[in-house]
């Protein structure tokens, strides 16, 4: 039996891409699902597709660099279901840009998501995981969070700080029984590039993107590390398409 099944999993960014590939993913083994994403049609989109093929999902509309909605998005899945097993902190953007170009709103707009929304989605959930001794916290970071290239500057430095926030989590929370794990995916064939605002610099890192794989790959890879038993933590895992090079 998969050890899966009947699990309490929230899954941020579920809108498209590797949440919504993961939510099927883990509805498919048997997970209970909490939905959080900004666009309500989609969120509904999902829930119908899951509960079509015989799974159980609920959502909220959610937008993680809220404080205040990831501890709504907590208590509203404490309420539904007692407990919660697994947070996939997924949410995130990737607004490429030179730092020269001085494009503070798109900096602020990463470290919003992709720093505090994590930070904020951790925070949410650890309380009752203490409580219970019990749970699994895991954060999407990108191949970024261990290399840098010209243009990805401050994305790179959210990255960076997701891998950084997660192995401290890791040392404060192991002995309470809490299991953390990075997921640092390479090219994926998401709708990531759609933030890049330069439109030249969109279409190189688009034709960059034609080796992508799916985001299934990325998916599946997240299922690996909640199946294990729960003695055992898949601490990081790094996914990219077998001919891509950085």
């Amino acid at each position: 039996m998969s050890n899966i099944k009947d699990k309490i999993v929230i899954i941020t960014g579920v809108s498209s891409g590797i949440g919504e590939a993961t939510a099927k993913e883990l509805a498919s083994k048997g997970a209970k699902l909490v939905l959080a994403a900004r666009r309500e049609d989609r969120l509904i989109k999902l829930q119908q597709e899951i509960q079509n093929t015989g799974g159980l999902a609920l959502y909220i509309v959610t937008d993680v660099s809220s404080h205040e909605q990831m501890e709504e998005l907590a208590d509203f899945a404490l309420k539904e279901f007692g407990k919660i097993d697994v947070m996939i902190n997924n949410a995130g953007v990737m607004p490429l840009s030179t730092v020269y170009e001085k494009k503070m709103n798109e900096w602020d707009t990463m470290i919003d998501v992709n720093i505090k929304g994590v930070l904020y989605g951790i925070a949410a959930v650890l309380p009752s995981m203490r409580e219970r001794k019990e749970g699994h916290i895991i954060n999407v970071s990108s191949v970024a969070g261990h290399l840098v290239f010209p243009t990805s500057s401050v994305y790179s430095g959210t990255k960076f700080a997701v891998l950084a926030i997660t192995e401290g989590l890791r040392q404060e929370e192991c002995n309470n029984n809490i299991r953390t794990t990075i997921i640092c995916p390479g090219s994926v064939d998401t709708e990531l590039t759609d933030h890049i605002s330069d439109a030249n610099l969109k279409h190189s890192i688009k034709k960059q993107s034609e080796i992508a794989i799916h985001p299934n790959s990325i998916a599946r890879a997240i299922a690996f590390a909640i199946e294990q038993p729960s003695d055992v933590a898949i601490n990081e895992l790094i996914i990219r398409p077998t001919i891509q090079q950085l």
